[in-house]
């Protein structure tokens, strides 16, 4: 056991010591952090009808997805995926360029040289034709909206999760351009 010369001594030693935690920073009882951007794909049908949303939440390095389906798909699964290009447009959303790849993987999360970042699970449809599904994409924001953005893309089909380019999931049915949200 140490011993100390003085009482003096002692404070010398302690006081700066049980002050350090007093030193650290901390928010104000109350305060409200800082909101986070989002990302949200409004959904349009081949018509041009709005059909749905999508929307992504920063987490941890990786992307949280909801989408939310109105109604116009048929029952069943139905493959789903970021697409390289902010554009949608009528009537086959070809706008939208591939999936989004910018590691250079083959598609499909059962291909041994993918997945791509855009591949994502099945969409399965209700018999009322919408959908609801949460699901986590392995991209950044930063690589979401790159110099030409990019898009989500719902198809007629369900995806196998190995066919390249595209899991055989046939023709792009819903199509959506992300934007940056604030809550």
């Amino acid at each position: 056991m140490a011993r100390f010369r003085s009482p003096l001594h002692l404070a010398a030693i302690l006081v700066p010591t049980l002050a350090l935690p007093a030193c650290a920073e901390k928010a104000p009882l109350g305060a409200v952090p800082a909101p986070v951007p989002y990302a949200e794909a409004i959904l349009y049908n081949t018509q041009g009808q709005q059909s749905g949303k999508v929307t992504l939440t920063p987490n941890n390095g990786m992307l949280d997805g909801k989408i939310v389906v109105t109604g116009g798909l048929t029952p069943g699964d139905h493959g789903m995926h970021i697409h390289t290009v902010g554009k949608c447009t009528l009537p086959d959303f070809a706008s939208a360029g591939g999936h989004l790849n910018p590691d250079g993987k083959q598609h499909g999360t059962q291909n041994p040289m993918g997945p791509h970042q855009g591949d994502l699970p099945e969409l399965t449809a209700f018999s009322s034709g919408g959908a609801e599904a949460t699901f986590m994409v392995h991209s950044s924001f930063d690589t979401l909206f790159d110099a030409d953005g990019s898009s989500f893309v719902v198809h007629e089909k369900a995806d196998d999760m190995k066919t390249d380019p595209s899991g055989n999931s046939g023709g792009r049915i819903l199509c959506g351009v992300f934007y940056k949200k604030m809550p």
